[in-house]
């Protein structure tokens, strides 16, 4: 497959996937920020300890978005979305304290959407009915492109559901990398639940910012790529915090609740919804059975990185 060619195909399965999600989950289109002000704190902590790129203009200082997670909860009702209709964005960010390697950038692209909800679907039953209409757009999406263009992939039917403490159970001398790639080849589609308060051992399973999920209504979505033979998360998704799982995430982090965004939520004032993120970069990466994420996007990779991957040029 020549460059020309990748960049077709990813034209062809983004303009498809984009299409089915938003019939899928009855989403909008809107247009997404780059930037936020810092002082509003509707930027994506991620783990807390990464920075984001950040810049002055007027005297206002601004910083490159990490993630939408806690702007769309705002947006959904900036634009009056009414209940079970959504929204999604083309989010384009920049981690740059994050690993570069085969499946990471520190350019971030994929689509986040945000659905509004009623606070009595703040359940698990109904995490798993979203997370099911998600992956019909990716099983739509493969048999499209096995229609038109003769790429086969293996995509399961159906989805492993499995919580975070059922899987270290499971496999309690394993890491929790470990237990995602024994899992997620085992039954090739696995979504894990519950990701970011501590398990049973005293470890959590992965890191979560406090103040967008809620740590038990929450989860990532992972596929086994047999190319690089890893479990690969295409999707990371979660029903909102509410004014109880907020105060005990905040309480656990010892964060303070000062923002307008935190005040909106403890006051009830603040729409339920559930979100989350799809990344296209991974998605292209997946059904193009690429071996480098820099194969089907632009972004900075180190002399070693490229020298390493000399074979695929990483450097367009």
């Amino acid at each position: 497959m020549t460059l020309l060619e990748t960049e077709l195909y990813i034209k062809e399965i983004k303009d498809f996937f984009e299409s089915s999600l938003s019939k899928n989950l009855n989403l909008y289109r809107v247009t997404a920020p780059v930037f936020l002000k810092s002082k509003d704190k509707l930027n994506d902590e991620l783990s807390g300890l990464e920075q984001p790129v950040t810049f002055e203009v007027s005297g206002e200082k601004l910083e490159i978005i990490h993630s939408l997670a806690k702007w769309k909860r705002h947006a959904i009702e900036l634009y009056n979305i009414p209940l079970y209709k959504g929204l999604y964005t083309d989010m384009n960010a920049i981690r740059k304290d994050d690993d570069i390697d085969a499946i990471h950038s520190i350019y971030v692209d994929q689509w986040d959407w945000e659905l509004h909800i009623d606070k009595k679907d703040r359940t698990i039953s109904f995490l798993k009915s979203i997370v099911k209409k998600i992956y019909q757009s990716f099983l739509e999406t493969s048999k499209y492109l096995e229609t038109n263009f003769n790429i086969k992939k293996k995509l399961n039917s159906e989805i492993f559901f499995i919580t975070s403490q059922e899987l270290e159970d499971l496999y309690p001398n394993l890491t929790s990398k470990e237990r995602e790639y024994k899992i997620t080849k085992e039954k090739t589609t696995v979504f894990i639940i519950g990701i970011g308060d501590k398990l049973k051992s005293g470890i959590s399973h992965d890191v979560r910012s406090y103040d967008y999920d809620d740590w038990t209504l929450n989860g990532d979505l992972l596929v086994y790529y047999e190319k690089l033979d890893i479990a690969l998360e295409l999707s990371s998704m979660g029903i909102r915090v509410d004014k109880a799982s907020l105060l005990r995430q905040a309480s656990i982090k010892n964060k303070e609740l000062s923002s307008r965004y935190h005040q909106n939520i403890l006051n009830e004032v603040s729409c339920y919804t559930i979100g989350g993120g799809i990344g296209q970069s991974r998605m292209c990466m997946y059904f193009l059975d690429k071996e480098h994420i820099g194969e089907v996007q632009n972004s900075y990779w180190p002399k070693e990185e490229v020298e390493k991957y000399k074979h695929l040029k990483l450097e367009k």
